[in-house]
């Protein structure tokens, strides 16, 4: 009946939203009508010509797609115990995360749960807070920025942008790049739904200095910048390892030195959520971030 709702409310059609679930349009009648009695108010407002979604409606459509996400994943968690699995992890991921630290977290093995199996997914920062919150996932990695009492954050990293230019330009002869050096010039900046509350930071420490951009292109890959950089000049605003990717063929990369325009990572998990599992999967990683940057620390130390 959930399926036969949700189905119903997305396609505003009930004819299209029976062929979709694969039943007929009476027998999909008869599971929302069967489905109102429990509430004992309309979900649909319908006619011959259009279907409308109450107020109510739209409430409980909400609740109940997480209700069949959880049951979906119920399934597939019995499903993965019963092939072995100890315990089952949800780790959601943001393409933005350097690959070090991705790498770092899939490594993590737990002597108190040697049957783990992880599965993860991708998504930008934003729809990772969303889906923690809704326990779509037990845990996420992410580059920080919305802050939320329903969630706890670990920061783990912290690491300067770096702009790209082509070699041509000014900046290029630089070691180093402050945001004032890129006043009035075309900007290539990350669109705003990759990661919100980051894209208004970067708008306001601009505000901040006095530094204008004199167009901003934006962009969802590093890719689309070093094609803007191979026809236009200007300044690209990227990752390291996505200004790693592209700086060749004439485009240079340089860091960005400012301590409010800082590329912070974060492990982030549910506030209310105190299961052993996810608390020692936290904390192991923690660990091994803090062992490893320790030890890059002493290599370094040593070849100085």
């Amino acid at each position: 009946m959930l399926q036969a709702a949700i189905a119903a409310a997305e396609e505003l059609s009930f004819s299209r939203a029976a062929a979709r679930i694969h039943i007929t349009q009476p027998a999909l009648s008869k599971q929302i009508h069967d489905l109102e009695s429990h509430p004992g108010v309309p979900l649909f407002n319908r006619d011959n010509q259009r279907v409308e979604l109450t107020d109510a409606c739209r409430a409980f459509i909400e609740q109940a797609r997480l209700s069949v996400l959880h049951l979906e994943r119920a399934i597939h968690q019995a499903r993965s115990i019963s092939k072995g699995a100890e315990a089952v992890l949800h780790i959601g991921t943001s393409p933005s995360v350097d690959p070090y630290l991705l790498s770092t977290l899939l490594s993590i093995r737990l002597p108190l749960f040697p049957k783990l199996m992880v599965y993860r997914s991708s998504n930008f920062s934003a729809e990772l807070g969303r889906q923690v919150m809704t326990g779509e996932l037990e845990i996420a990695l992410l580059t920080a920025g919305l802050s939320t009492p329903r969630l706890n954050f670990l920061n783990i990293a912290s690491a300067p942008f770096y702009v790209v230019v082509r070699n041509s330009n000014q900046l290029a002869k630089k070691r180093e790049v402050r945001l004032r050096d890129c006043h009035e010039r075309p900007w290539i900046l990350f669109g705003r739904h990759l990661n919100p509350s980051l894209y208004e930071t970067f708008m306001s420490r601009a505000k901040q200095e006095s530094v204008s951009p004199l167009e901003i292109h934006h962009i969802t890959t590093a890719e689309e910048s070093a094609h803007f950089l191979a026809h236009h000049d200007g300044v690209a605003f990227l990752t390291h390892d996505g200004a790693w990717r592209i700086a060749r063929n004439g485009l240079a990369m340089r860091p960005l030195i400012d301590d409010e325009l800082r590329l912070r990572t974060a492990l982030v998990t549910r506030a209310d959520d105190r299961t052993r599992l996810v608390s020692e999967f936290v904390r192991a990683v923690g660990r091994k971030i803090k062992s490893d940057s320790d030890h890059r620390q002493q290599q370094l130390a040593l070849t100085g």
